[in-house]
């Protein structure tokens, strides 16, 4: 809010109008989070579980995806496996949940500067030390880990996309 100013009058952002994007910020979250979900899921069992030779289509796949986690179904005609660049021309061959999951690292490494302070030089110099210097030198996890002292946890994603407290 201290950041913005109109461009001809310099006048801050209302407070009311600055509480109103504040609780905007999440709307349709959860839906936004199943969607990704299908995504990966279909992605995974695309080139996990498909056999070409089978009468069983990419569509196919979708649709039992669907029928597990879709809360909206999209049009009998929808054909979104034919447009899923990602999967077939993008790099992300059986990746694309690395999305969502680079969402819950970010998340949850973030956490610890809202744990013990935005400007933490705590938080700063193990960031810089168990993540940024160790770079591919080791495992992506054991830095994560030895960055946040444990696991990586859905909870601050949850939190930062108001699905949870």
């Amino acid at each position: 809010r201290h950041m913005t100013a109109h461009v001809d009058t310099g006048e801050q952002l209302p407070r009311a109008l600055f509480d109103k994007m504040v609780a905007a910020k999440n709307f349709q979250a959860g839906m936004q989070t199943v969607r990704q979900i299908e995504f990966s899921l279909f992605d995974m069992r695309l080139h996990s579980s498909f056999d070409p030779d089978s009468n069983q289509t990419a569509l196919d796949i979708l649709e039992q995806v669907r029928d597990e986690v879709a809360v909206l179904r999209p049009p009998k005609w929808n054909r979104f496996p034919n447009s899923f660049s990602h999967i077939f021309a993008g790099g992300y061959s059986a990746g694309y949940y690395s999305y969502k999951w680079a969402e819950v690292l970010s998340a949850d490494a973030y956490s610890l500067f809202e744990e013990l302070g935005v400007l933490s030089a705590e938080a700063g110099s193990r960031f810089k030390n168990e993540v940024l210097a160790q770079g591919g030198s080791r495992p992506a996890m054991e830095s994560f880990v030895a960055f946040r002292g444990r696991e990586p946890s859905l909870d601050a994603l949850l939190r930062h996309n108001g699905m949870a407290s």
